[in-house]
C-alpha cells in the first residue's frame, strides 16, 4: 500500500511541477529508483505517465485556444524520430552503464534548470517567433534515451522565440507526448515496461499535468525552480551513495 499511494504522489507532484516549469523527471526518475525500481523500468514508466499527463494537458490548452494545434504538430516529425532514436540507444546499454549516465544527466539538467533562470531576463525582447525545427530532433532523442530536462529545452526554445508562457506549455506538451510514445514503445517492445508501475505513475501524472494547466496563469511567479533544484539535488545525493 504504502509504495502504492508513494508511486502516485510522485506522479503527481512530479507532473504539476514539470508541466509548471519543466524538470518534472528530475523527481519522479530519481524517486523511482530508490524505490528500486530497474533504471529502464523507470525510464518506461516515465514515458508511459507523461503520454497520457501531456496529452491531456495539451487538449485542455489548445481547447482554450492557447496554442495552435498546426504549429505544434510541425514540430513533431522531427520530435518523433528524435524519441525512437534515443529510447533505442538507451536500451542497447547495460542498468549499471545506464545508471553511471542517468546520474551524470541527472546533474546536467540540474544545472539547466538553474540556467532557466536567466530566460526571464531576456525572453521578452524577441519578436520573430521563429523556430529552428531540426534542434526538436535532439530533444526527442534526449528524452527517448533519458527524459529530465527535455522540458526545460523545450520551454527554453519555445520562450526564447517570443511565445507567451502558457502557449509555451502547451507547444511543450505535445512534443513530449510525441517522443513520450515512440520513445515507451520501444522500451515496451524489448520487454522494459512494468505494468504496475507505469499505471500506477500515469494516475498520479495525469492528475497533476491537469491541476497545473489550470492553476498556470497564476503559479507561474511561484519558485518552482527552486523547490525542484532542492529536490533534485537530494535525490541525486541518494543516488549516487546507491552506486
Amino acid at each position: 500500500m504504502d509504495s502504492i499511494l508513494l508511486l502516485l504522489f510522485i506522479g503527481f507532484i512530479a507532473t504539476f511541477i514539470g508541466t509548471l516549469g519543466g524538470g518534472g523527471g528530475l523527481i519522479s526518475l530519481p524517486a523511482m529508483l530508490s524505490l528500486g525500481v530497474p533504471i529502464h523500468a523507470a525510464i518506461a514508466a516515465n514515458k508511459f505517465s507523461n503520454t497520457f499527463s501531456s496529452l491531456g494537458s495539451f487538449y485542455t490548452l489548445w481547447k482554450k485556444k492557447e496554442v495552435k494545434f498546426l504549429l505544434a504538430c510541425s514540430l513533431l516529425p522531427f520530435t518523433v524520430a528524435g524519441g525512437i532514436t534515443g529510447a533505442y540507444l538507451a536500451s542497447q546499454l547495460q542498468e549499471d552503464t545506464l545508471l553511471t549516465i542517468a546520474l551524470v544527466l541527472l546533474i546536467f539538467s540540474t544545472f539547466l534548470n538553474l540556467w532557466k533562470e536567466y530566460i526571464k531576463k531576456w525572453r521578452n525582447r524577441r519578436k520573430q517567433k521563429s523556430l529552428f525545427r531540426p534542434y526538436y530532433f535532439f530533444i526527442g532523442a534526449f528524452d527517448g534515451f533519458f527524459g529530465p530536462g527535455q522540458a526545460i529545452l523545450l520551454m527554453h526554445s519555445f520562450l526564447t522565440a517570443g511565445y507567451s508562457y502558457v502557449t509555451s506549455i502547451g507547444l511543450a506538451r505535445l512534443q513530449t507526448f510525441a517522443s513520450c510514445i515512440v520513445s515507451f514503445s520501444v522500451y515496451a517492445y524489448l520487454g522494459f515496461f512494468q505494468p504496475v508501475v507505469g499505471i500506477l505513475l500515469a494516475i498520479g501524472s495525469f492528475c497533476g499535468a491537469q491541476l497545473a494547466v489550470k492553476l498556470a496563469p497564476t503559479l507561474s511567479h511561484l519558485p518552482w525552480k527552486s523547490i525542484l533544484t532542492f529536490v533534485s539535488l537530494l535525490l541525486i545525493i541518494y543516488i549516487s551513495v546507491q552506486i
